[in-house]
C-alpha cells in the first residue's frame, strides 16, 4: 500500500485518522502549513490547500489522500484537486449529509460542487456524507458550564456522530478494496434531541445542566454577528428547524462497514468531558 496524505490532520477527525494509520505501521504524511507548529508522530510537510502551487512536495509519492477542504467555496477547490489528481490514485473525502445533484444542476451546498470536481477529476473516490458532528455541541460550552444552555430548538433530533467513528471509516476505506465510487452516509446509533443531549453532558459531569428555548429570532441575530452570512445563517436555521418534524435519520452505515455498532452520544460526552470542565 502506497502513502497516504491527510489534510486537516490536526482536526477532531484528522487527529484520529493520523494515529489509527500510524499505529497501523503504514506510511503516513501529514500536510500543515507550518509543520514547526504541529506535533504528530509522523512526517509533516508544508503545503496549504488554498494555495495548490505549495502542494507538489507533500503530494510527492502519494498513492492516497484523505481530503478535508477547509473552505466554503467549491469553486476555490477547482486548483487544489486538479494538483491531487496529478499524484493521487484516489480520494476519499470528508463531505457532509448532501444529495447528488447532476452536472447541469446548481450545488445547494459547496460540498457538492466539490464532490463534482473530485469525480470529474478522474482519480478513484469514495465520499464520507456524516450527519450531525456531535464534536459540534462544544458550541453550547460556555453555556453548560454556568448550567443553562439557551438555543432554539430543542426538540429538534439528531444521529450524532462520534469523530472517532468517521476516523474509523475513513482508514477502513483507506486500507480496504471494494470502495471506489461510493459516498457513505455516516450517522450515530441513536436519534437524540437537543434537549437531551444537553441533559446527558450534564449526567456525565455530575451536575444539572438545563435547556432554555431560545427564540429563533433572536438566534438569528447571535449567528449573523458570528457568522457574517445573512444566508448561510438562514439555510442553518431552516435545516436545524426542520430536525424537529423530520428527526435526523440513524443509517447503520458505521455498523455494515466496521462490523460494530457506532459509538454513543454518551460515550462521546465522556471522552470529551474535559472540554466541559
Amino acid at each position: 500500500m502506497g502513502k497516504i496524505l491527510v489534510t486537516g490532520a490536526t482536526g477532531n477527525v484528522g487527529r484520529h485518522v493520523v494515529t489509527r494509520l500510524a499505529n497501523a505501521g503504514l506510511e503516513v504524511r501529514a500536510l500543515a502549513r507550518d509543520p514547526a507548529r504541529v506535533r504528530l508522530p509522523i512526517e509533516t510537510v508544508r503545503g496549504d490547500l488554498t494555495a495548490p502551487e505549495t502542494l507538489e512536495p507533500a503530494l510527492d509519492g502519494v498513492e492516497s489522500v484523505f481530503l478535508l477542504w477547509p473552505g466554503t467555496s467549491a469553486e476555490s477547490a477547482a486548483g487544489t484537486i486538479t494538483a491531487i489528481a496529478k499524484h493521487a490514485r484516489r480520494v476519499v473525502y470528508l463531505s457532509a449529509d448532501v444529495e447528488d445533484v447532476a452536472d447541469d444542476e446548481e450545488p445547494t451546498y459547496f460540498h457538492q460542487g466539490v464532490e463534482r470536481l473530485i469525480r470529474h477529476s478522474g482519480v478513484g473516490w469514495t465520499f464520507l456524507r456524516p450527519g450531525g458532528f456531535a464534536a459540534n455541541t462544544l458550541m453550547w460550552a460556555d453555556q453548560i458550564r454556568q448550567g443553562v444552555v439557551r438555543w432554539p430548538f430543542g426538540q429538534a433530533a439528531r444521529s450524532l456522530i462520534h469523530e472517532k467513528d468517521i476516523a474509523a471509516v475513513a482508514v477502513h476505506v483507506l486500507t480496504s478494496a471494494g470502495h471506489n465510487g461510493a459516498a457513505y452516509a455516516l450517522s450515530g446509533p441513536e436519534q437524540l434531541t437537543q434537549a437531551e443531549q444537553v441533559r446527558i453532558i450534564g449526567e456525565v459531569l455530575g451536575r444539572e445542566v438545563r435547556w432554555e428555548e431560545l427564540p429563533v429570532d433572536e438566534a438569528r441575530e447571535q449567528l449573523r454577528a458570528a457568522w457574517g452570512d445573512p444566508a448561510f445563517v438562514d439555510l442553518a436555521l431552516q435545516v436545524w428547524g426542520g430536525f424537529v418534524t423530520r428527526p435526523e435519520p440513524v443509517t447503520g452505515t458505521v455498523e455494515r462497514l466496521l462490523g460494530r455498532p457506532p459509538l454513543t452520544f454518551r460515550r462521546w460526552a465522556e471522552d470529551r468531558a474535559a472540554d466541559f470542565s
